[in-house]
């Protein structure tokens, strides 16, 4: 084999190698076939960037080691290799939840891998230890929230602020261009906004309507949650935007980004089978916040309806949250990517980063509530501004 002439090497790994590009002058070159060898201790069956990124490695330049890993991941996204040998690198990174999807991800590809069975064995425990402190870090502020007074006046005013950003929130992620004070106007006045699409201010009303419907019939109800209460949450949701689709499951085929939904012949047995776990012991004896998360999963995941699937969703989350205690919570516009991109995780096999991703929106709203009513009392995040304190938590003795 002959050295890599350097105008062989990707603009993105000249890009990131910088200075070190000389280290890989002589590297060999994959085969035209495209080669993706399973011993990455042989360089030249190593796809390029991670071989540049184990010999990034090798030389203790990490952050150069781990852009070039990200590269090779982008490149070949199901190379096995690659996912082992980038989870180990976050291993050593301290990054043991990244890590562990990583070695996930590559068992989901190839589920007798040993090298990737090895190494979640490892991480598997460690994860868990980690989401169960998390959860106790949450507890201990919904308990802080609980024992709020009920008059408090900071409480009975961010809650209700909360209610319009909920809802702002949930129909922005769906495309709806609304402005706050817009979605506040046609609540508090019944009129339209001139100008506007009355498609999405019927949107509005429908998500006003299911609000309500959430909030006082099922929210302090006792028992089970059935398909008709699904169906009454979703005919408010959509009754005002699309009447003939509300409150009905699809009778069409649906695709969602690279999800296939069940046909619609399934959709029926499949929702019993839904509201059948929603009310098993199983379920409820799993902690609120993640019990909360896989409801809202498996319900977008069956996606019954022909629109809708996404707000409905959420308020069965949220629905499950009261029910336990727990303040509703909102998921910003601003983290639809990541909302997504955790959603497409999920139906590649890993759903506990969705389940972590529900966990952060939670203590986002715990830590607004119990900030709102201390002596330092400040408002809730501006709904068109950016998410950059959404992730700062406050500290919760334990």
């Amino acid at each position: 084999e002959v050295g890599v002439p350097l105008r062989h090497l990707c603009c993105q790994c000249l890009r990131i190698l910088g200075e070190d590009v000389g280290s890989f002058v002589k590297m060999p070159l994959l085969s035209a076939a495209g080669d993706l060898g399973e011993d990455t201790g042989d360089l030249t069956k190593t796809p390029l960037p991670l071989a540049q990124a184990l010999e990034m490695k090798r030389q203790g330049k990490r952050e150069k080691a781990h852009k070039l890993f990200v590269y090779a991941l982008k490149m070949h996204p199901d190379y096995v290799d690659a996912l082992n040998e980038f989870g180990i690198f976050s291993e050593e990174e301290k990054d043991i939840l990244q890590a562990d999807y990583l070695y996930s991800k590559a068992l989901t590809i190839s589920p007798c891998n040993e090298k990737a069975l090895i190494n979640r064995d490892r991480t598997l425990p460690l994860v868990e230890e980690i989401d169960q402190r998390y959860f106790s870090i949450i507890d201990s502020k919904v308990k802080k929230v609980m024992a709020i007074p009920k008059g408090n006046s900071a409480l009975r005013r961010v809650m209700e602020e909360s209610y319009y950003h909920h809802i702002y929130h949930t129909v922005a992620i769906e495309g709806n261009t609304l402005t706050l004070s817009e979605i506040r106007h046609i609540i508090e006045t019944r009129y339209a906004v001139p100008g506007k699409s009355l498609v999405e201010q019927n949107e509005v009303i429908g998500m006003h309507a299911a609000l309500k419907y959430v909030n006082t019939t099922l929210a302090s109800r006792i028992g089970s949650v059935t398909i008709g209460d699904i169906l009454e949450i979703h005919r408010r949701v959509l009754g005002y935007a699309d009447p003939v689709e509300a409150g009905r499951f699809r009778a069409t085929r649906v695709f969602v980004g690279h999800h296939i939904p069940p046909h619609p012949q399934d959709v029926g047995k499949q929702m019993q089978e839904f509201v059948q776990w929603l009310n098993s012991e199983d379920a409820m004896g799993l902690h609120p916040v993640e019990f909360a998360a896989l409801a809202h999963y498996k319900l977008v995941y069956i996606h019954p309806f022909v629109d809708g699937n996404g707000r409905t969703s959420r308020l069965l989350m949220n629905l499950i949250l009261m029910q336990a205690g727990y303040p509703p919570i909102t998921i910003r516009k601003e983290q639809r990517a990541e909302y997504y991109h955790v959603l497409e995780v999920a139906n590649e096999g890993d759903v506990r980063p969705f389940i972590r991703f529900i966990a952060q929106c939670t203590e986002t709203t715990l830590d607004m509530l119990i900030i709102a009513t201390t002596e330092y009392s400040v408002g809730l995040p501006e709904a068109d501004g950016s998410t950059a304190g959404c992730r700062q938590t406050i500290p919760v003795k334990t």
